[in-house]
């Protein structure tokens, strides 16, 4: 085939794509036209191709922003993740709080009988096995550290547990507390009475300070007792704070000596006004407070 055969096709090709043609609307009966279009194959295959463009960015919109992506294999939802991670710190709150729930009915159990309280959350066999194969290796840097923290805390008011060992010689007669409430005593501590404590009254919307470093285990309404917070400290000793107005401490909380963790009050059917009733225990015994405070 020669070049100008093949120019003249070429030609012939353009120009069936530009021929008109004439698309007529007619009544069948009259045969009168209502509508006419003059078209060629050109205009055909840009007005379909436009059509076609059109509606693939139409129908990829309406797929990426709304949530008809979910039903496309493979395609996740943007929100799971978020979603799975809010589950996983949920259920690690709960387990936690769970965990502090069964220390403070143990040692609820333990003051009842007598027995020593515990004071870590013992890990359970599950977790157990997450740290036998740990070894670890003191560094110069770690010995330095422990030395300088441990020349600090020589001269603090009382001792703490060391490497989970208690110090057998150190008692509550040793330990210096911080005084909860200032006011006047209106009832004595009487075993002999069931009153473990003393009643400390004072002025309205007085702040009730913790008497010693340590941990709250309850902090809730009582029906006897009104609004309560007990807190567990080194040494096998409790606190206890009743009838109180309003609590400023929760469950788990950790607080020093001289924070303000109650408002007096008069909650409670035990209650017979405004003021404090202070309990301390020492190895599941309760101790007259005015022994170890200078009220």
């Amino acid at each position: 085939m020669t070049q100008a055969k093949k120019d003249k096709k070429k030609k012939s090709f353009l120009n069936k794509l530009r021929n008109k043609y004439r698309l007529v609307v007619m009544n069948d009966e009259t045969l009168e036209e209502k509508l006419t279009f003059r078209l060629s194959r050109l205009n055909v295959f840009v007005v379909l191709g436009t059509l076609t463009i059109i509606l693939i960015i139409l129908t990829t919109i309406l797929i990426a922003f709304t949530s008809l992506r979910e039903y496309i294999p493979g395609y996740t939802n943007v929100g799971l993740q978020k979603r799975l991670y809010e589950l996983q710190i949920k259920t690690d709150s709960i387990e936690k709080g769970l965990e502090k729930k069964d220390l403070f009915i143990q040692n609820m159990k333990d003051v009842m009988n007598g027995k020593d309280l515990s004071v870590d959350i013992p890990l359970t066999k599950d977790s157990l096995h997450k740290y036998n194969n740990i070894k670890l290796k003191k560094s110069p840097e770690d010995s330095s550290l422990r030395a300088e923290v441990e020349n600090q805390g020589k001269y603090n008011l009382y001792r703490f547990e060391t490497n989970n060992v208690r110090q057998k010689n150190q008692s509550i007669g040793k330990v210096l507390f911080f005084i909860p409430l200032k006011g006047v005593i209106t009832n004595e501590f009487n075993t002999k009475q069931d009153h473990y404590g003393i009643d400390i009254v004072s002025k309205q919307d007085e702040t009730i300070k913790c008497v010693l470093d340590g941990t709250v285990i309850f902090s809730n309404w009582t029906l006897e007792t009104g609004y309560t917070i007990v807190i567990q400290h080194q040494e096998n000793i409790v606190s206890v704070y009743k009838h109180n107005s309003a609590l400023l401490k929760k469950e788990g909380d950790f607080v020093k000596a001289g924070d303000p963790i109650a408002i007096i009050g008069q909650t409670g059917e035990l209650a017979t006004g405004p003021h404090l009733h202070f309990e301390l225990w020492s190895d599941g015994t309760p101790v007259n407070p005015k022994d170890y405070i200078n009220f």
